[in-house]
C-alpha cells in the first residue's frame, strides 16, 4: 500500500559557483541527484561536493525541480 506522501524524497543538488566563475575550464553547471527524508531535514540541503567544471569541491545547494 501506497502512502499519500513519500517520507524519503528525490532533490537535486546545484552547484552555487558555476554561474558566477567566469574562468571554468567547461562550460556548464554542476548537478548531482540524491534522496533526502522529509522528516528529518525539513529545510533545505547543502553539501560539499566536486564540481567537474569548476574542478574543486564547492558547496552544492537543494534546488526546487
Amino acid at each position: 500500500m501506497a502512502k499519500g506522501k513519500d517520507i524519503r524524497i528525490n532533490i537535486i543538488l546545484e552547484c552555487t559557483n558555476c554561474p558566477e566563475n567566469l574562468n571554468k575550464k567547461f562550460p556548464g553547471i554542476s548537478r548531482y541527484t540524491t534522496s533526502k527524508n522529509r522528516r528529518n531535514t525539513s529545510n533545505r540541503l547543502e553539501l560539499k561536493k566536486f564540481c567537474p567544471h569548476c574542478c574543486c569541491h564547492t558547496i552544492h545547494k537543494e534546488i526546487k525541480k
